[in-house]
């Protein structure tokens, strides 16, 4: 199973103090001499971390693939052609959240996203869409003819954290999963079960499969134990690591899991 590294959380670290470091370039040594598959960045709208210069310097001096996640806005999906990253995964985006809270609506953005993907494939730029594990949602991205699906996670790590992290003991607890222990569990094996079936569908309709959102170390064991999903992007679990550990420990002890 291949690990794209997601490393917005270095530049999110300089952004706090809106100073230069950490840079993020300077994981792309750490990054080769792991073998990491693939790095994985967020160009957002309000360059909360990422910004245009970062994801020049990271496409243009990186020896492994880049896989850029935006959203469908044209000025966007303009820099993403002129930068020419080996895929741009579209992913829905609000101004308001802290992350990316679920998958794409494919078929409220189904105009924007055929022009988006149009563009892209013409500038020789593979495509995959960030969605949420359900059939129709699937069979649409097949439809839009697309490379690559990833699965949102998010969910299935919610319950988890529920679980296992007592995380309802915490300030941060999810209300709408303030649930008995029989109960999330019930939850939890329905949402691996809705994983597990997105995968196989999407494989069986010509698409690639990757998963991705709030994995760590605790979590990610029965996902990458789905042998349809070939990629996972995992970042703020590693770069959180990385501060006791160091990056390249970090990444290695994720690459041992999976």
């Amino acid at each position: 199973m291949k690990l794209g590294v997601n490393i917005d959380h270095i530049a999110v670290l300089r952004e706090a103090r809106k100073i230069n470091d950490p840079d993020p370039l300077d994981a792309l040594p750490i990054l080769k001499r792991t073998k990491t598959d693939q790095i994985t960045i967020h160009l957002r709208e309000d360059r909360r971390h990422i910004n245009d210069l970062d994801a020049k310097k990271i496409i243009e001096q990186a020896h492994i693939p880049v896989n850029l996640e935006c959203s469908v806005n044209d000025d966007i999906i303009d820099i993403v052609c002129s930068l020419k990253p080996h895929r741009a995964t579209l992913v829905p985006e609000k101004r308001e959240e802290v992350t990316t809270e679920g998958g794409l609506d494919v078929f409220g953005l189904e105009d924007n996203l055929t022009k988006a993907i149009k563009k892209l494939k013409e500038h020789e730029i593979g495509v995959s869409l960030f969605i949420d594990p359900d059939e129709k949602t699937i069979h649409k991205c097949a439809e839009l003819d697309v490379d690559m699906i990833e699965l949102h996670t998010g969910s299935y790590a919610n319950i988890y954290a529920m679980l296992y992290s007592n995380l309802s003991k915490m300030h941060n607890s999810i209300k709408e999963l303030e649930l008995s222990r029989k109960e999330l569990l019930d939850k939890l094996q329905h949402s691996l079960e809705a994983i597990e079936k997105s995968s196989v569908l999407g494989i069986s309709l010509g698409m690639e499969v990757a998963a991705g959102h709030g994995l760590n170390y605790q979590n990610v064991h029965d996902i990458k134990n789905i042998s349809a999903i070939t990629e996972l992007n995992i970042g703020q679990s590693i770069i959180a690591r990385s501060v006791f550990t160091g990056l390249e420990k970090a990444i290695t002890d994720m690459q041992e899991l999976i």
